[in-house]
């Protein structure tokens, strides 16, 4: 018992170690990648360093619950990749330790990862989720320090567009400046040219202070007569012109309670909450809409009492609009399609405005229980990646750094692929929420129970030989044989009793070809209600492999070339496709199917047919190759 307890500390150790290590490499990795989308927000605004500690510390709460299965999966991965690497793997499965009792103690800290993720995810995240949110807005409307580039128009500044030709770095002063204020509006432009000047911001950091000398201002003037069609100006030269400009540069904190329609920033419960009012809501607004269209525009014919006894009178049930349309005047039949257009183009629009409020409850709510049934998905993952990594490691038996990379980033892009192009139908209403939202945890959970399964059993899953010989016999291709000289030879092949063997087998060929029309077209009914096996080429086969295996020990370079031409037989294909007799039946009753399989024995058979020859004439040159070798050696 002591010993499995210290086997568990061992694996818990090895796994913890490059856990940590992956975490924060997947985590950086994340964040990274979201800084880059929002890098515009932060560069050149002069944020202070608590604000840019806010940011990236909650960027990193959100970005946990994503980060935890991939660092599980290349951490499993890793670990049990070393572990084969080294055979400690095998050591462990020698000393009658199976693979599950192996993964347990990681697999209780995996599911106890799951906890913290959805903890984070239901507590945690939401909170972060808002601050972030807020800060990223706020980040949005802090104004930009002030760097006027030059040679190019600035117009970071509210109303303003500035120009400069040239900076002096070292003094501040600003050479050939132009300057368009449009405070006042575009037709009451301002337009300053100064020769030199300095910007400055004021102590309270709310106004640009503008300092310029030697310049000239434009400015139009209103036109004191609407019928004047000319708008004077002023023009005037200053020596020293000093201006302040509204400008501030401070960080103001908005207020984040329009965030509160967010569904990722809710937890579970609260979600709950939101659907049923959003689901109140909608079905009060559908109700409403529906009573205010049967009462307008689907409403009945009005009929006063005079209509009514006429219509019964005279017996009229149903009233024949294109008759009123056609004893219509042509003014009266071209107001009555206006009239109707009209009204067409009305109702689309007011319909076009109604369907609009509806969709955005409904993608609203769509998107509330797709962020419910996240917070569940995201944790299984944890558990689900790794039940992939873990068995995966085990049979490639690589560790550190190459492989179990490649795969982990390979894995988690498919999942991220499924996951995201899933929801994203899902919330758009072509996909049905929950399917869609779990749609990455039906892949991946299948998955990793065979791979769990595959490496508990030992099974070959990656071994492409084994692919290979299963694709060749499901498409008939087959090898050829490669003879090659033996080094050692300890028995040399008695060719006098190899001869014989050659004709026996000769004469089995030759019998088989006879009895058995090969080239004719096979009896489809037989083939589908036989199930035994070809008794007789299964035993030309047998004897024509001892006879290779016995003439492999020869020293003839021409005899070793001759034998290559043997084929391999397949002593099943052209009889039956399956044992089981039924089976066999089964598809030969589905036409389609059965009349491939047919088409496909009858090749087998013609394969078959050659196949016996090509045998029979490599015999023949075996032979003519021994009496030429022992009549050589007589001599």
């Amino acid at each position: 018992m002591l010993r499995i307890k210290k086997l568990d500390i061992f694996v818990l150790k090895s796994f913890l170690l490059l856990f940590a290590g992956t975490f924060f490499i997947c985590l950086f990795i994340f964040m990274m990648q979201f800084l880059w989308r929002y890098v515009d927000e932060l560069v050149g605004k002069g944020l202070e360093i608590n604000v840019l500690a806010q940011f990236f510390f909650y960027s990193g709460l959100t970005l946990i619950p994503l980060s935890l299965p991939l660092a599980i999966l290349l951490a499993a991965l890793m670990t049990f990749g070393n572990f084969g690497e080294r055979y400690e793997l095998l050591s462990m499965k020698a000393a009658g330790i199976p693979l599950l009792r192996i993964i347990r103690p990681v697999v209780l800290f995996c599911v106890f990862l799951g906890g913290m993720s959805f903890f984070f995810q239901n507590i945690i995240g939401p909170r972060a989720q808002k601050q972030l949110w807020t800060l990223l807005v706020s980040m949005k409307q802090k104004s930009p320090e002030v760097d006027i580039p030059e040679g190019v128009f600035y117009s970071d500044i509210d109303g303003y567009n500035i120009y400069v030709k040239h900076k002096d770095r070292k003094t501040g002063l600003l050479k050939d400046i132009l300057i368009y204020n449009f405070s006042d509006g575009f037709e009451n432009a301002h337009i300053i040219w100064a020769a030199e000047g300095k910007l400055e911001l004021t102590a309270d950091k709310q106004h640009l202070f503008l300092h310029l000398y030697n310049g000239e201002q434009f400015e139009n003037l209103k036109s004191q007569s609407v019928i004047s069609r000319n708008v004077p100006y002023r023009r005037e030269t200053f020596k020293e012109k000093h201006t302040l400009i509204q400008f501030s540069s401070e960080f103001n904190m908005v207020d984040g309670s329009f965030l509160d329609r967010r569904s990722d920033i809710k937890n579970m419960h609260e979600i709950s909450v939101a659907i049923d009012s959003l689901t109140t809501h909608a079905d009060s607004v559908g109700r409403s809409m529906y009573s205010d269209i049967m009462s307008t525009t689907y409403r009945g014919a009005v009929l006063t009492p005079a209509d009514s006894v006429k219509m019964k009178t005279e017996n009229i049930a149903v009233i024949n609009t294109d008759s009123i349309y056609n004893s219509m005047t042509s003014q009266e039949k071209l107001k009555v399609l206006t009239t109707t257009e009209n009204r067409v183009k009305s109702l689309s629009t007011d319909w076009d405005m109604k369907s609009f409020l509806t969709k955005d409850t409904d993608n609203s709510i769509r998107s509330h229980r797709s962020d419910w049934h996240k917070k569940i998905t995201l944790s299984l993952a944890c558990i689900i990646f790794f039940f992939i990594g873990a068995p995966l490691g085990a049979i490639i038996r690589k560790g550190g750094l190459g492989m179990p990379v490649v795969i982990s980033v390979l894995i988690f892009v498919i999942y991220y692929i499924i996951d995201s192009g899933a929801t994203r139908v899902a919330k758009s209403g072509e996909m049905n929420i929950v399917l869609g939202t779990w749609m990455s945890t039906i892949v991946l959970a299948p998955l990793g129970a065979f791979f769990t399964y595959k490496s508990n059993k030992d099974s070959v899953v990656f071994n492409l030989d084994v692919y290979a010989a299963f694709f060749r016999k499901l498409l008939g291709i087959r090898q050829s044989r490669h003879m090659f000289k033996k080094e050692v030879i300890i028995h040399t092949p008695e060719y006098a009793k190899d001869i014989e063997i050659l004709d026996e087998i000769s004469k089995d060929c030759q019998a088989y070809l006879e009895t058995h029309r090969l080239k004719g077209m096979p009896n489809y009914i037989q083939i589908f209600t036989n199930n035994k096996h070809d008794d007789a080429i299964a035993e030309i086969s047998k004897k024509m492999e001892a006879l290779i295996e016995e003439l492999s020990n020869t020293k003839d370079a021409v005899l070793l070339n001759l034998m290559n031409n043997y084929p391999f037989l397949s002593v099943k294909a052209h009889k039956s496709l399956f044992d089981n007799r039924w089976l066999n039946l089964l598809f030969g009753i589905i036409v389609p199917a059965g009349l491939l399989l047919y088409l496909n024995i009858w090749r087998y058979r013609l394969r078959l047919e050659k196949d016996l020859r090509v045998i029979i004439k490599t015999n023949q040159s075996i032979i003519e190759q021994i009496e030429k070798q022992q009549l050589y050696l007589q001599k």
